[in-house]
């Protein structure tokens, strides 16, 4: 089959272009490095042109009240060129609980792609992942202070982005599922607890205070980011450390 995969030159992206090709199929990377623009329009129709299916891993820029409106801009734009071409499966990329999050702008956002992916005229597929181990760098340079960072206890089931490509992939290639399909890590962690052992694995001496007004995920309640039931990943958080 042969694969549009919107974004595909990202963290996610570029596995999930290799993944497919490696079995045989054409998975074509297209962003804006390669002449596309989600948000104009500029390049989707001849990027989706003869593609059976469309992977969008497009992210917004900003997290913040902005990001609604990207992703209503340019799932509009991708659903439009989708239908023009005939393309019979659309997958995205979202969030496990983010429907549970209205207080993240972000996370409102996330809901409203996979609300208009539901609704539209193409079958489609929406992959929920837990946050990515990837990203655990980032969570604690935004409440550090010194020798210090602080981070709430909120549950985390944390993935590697490998084998969310590996699932996106499978996905992708498959009939599509008209509704979602939810991945997580094996483990669950407080966030607090996943900070130390990061820290405690690089060598870094700084010390995490457990703070539950710290941070995004400062919002969240209770477990909501977990799921036991999802399908579940192979990578150990402290396997992918090493």
């Amino acid at each position: 089959m042969k694969f549009a995969v919107i974004g595909g030159t990202g963290l996610i992206g570029s596995q999930v272009v290799k993944n497919l090709n490696a079995v045989g199929h054409e998975a074509v990377p297209h962003s804006q490095s390669t002449g596309i623009d989600v948000i104009s329009g500029q390049g989707l129709g001849e990027a989706v042109a003869g593609a059976d299916v469309i992977v969008n891993l497009t992210n917004s820029p900003t997290f913040d009240e902005a990001s609604p409106a990207f992703f209503q801009t340019s799932m509009d734009n991708l659903l439009a060129a989708a239908q023009k071409g005939g393309v019979g499966h659309f997958v995205i990329l979202s969030i496990v609980g983010a429907n549970q999050v209205p207080e993240l702008d972000y996370y409102r956002a996330k809901v409203l792609q996979e609300d208009i992916l539901a609704a539209g005229p193409v079958p489609y597929s929406i992959v929920r992942a837990t946050q990515f181990m990837e990203f655990m760098d980032a969570v604690l340079s935004w409440t550090a202070d010194g020798d210090t960072v602080r981070l709430p206890a909120t549950p985390i089931q944390p993935i590697a982005s490998k084998d969310v490509a590996d699932a996106v992939a499978e996905v992708a290639a498959g009939a599509p599922l008209r509704g979602i399909r939810n991945i997580a890590g094996p483990e669950v962690f407080s966030l607090d607890e996943l900070g130390r052992i990061t820290l405690t694995h690089k060598g870094d001496g700084r010390t995490v205070v457990t703070d539950p007004t710290a941070g995004m995920f400062a919002v969240v309640k209770g477990d909501v980011l977990t799921d036991k039931d999802a399908h579940l990943a192979p990578t150990r958080y402290v396997d992918w450390l090493s």
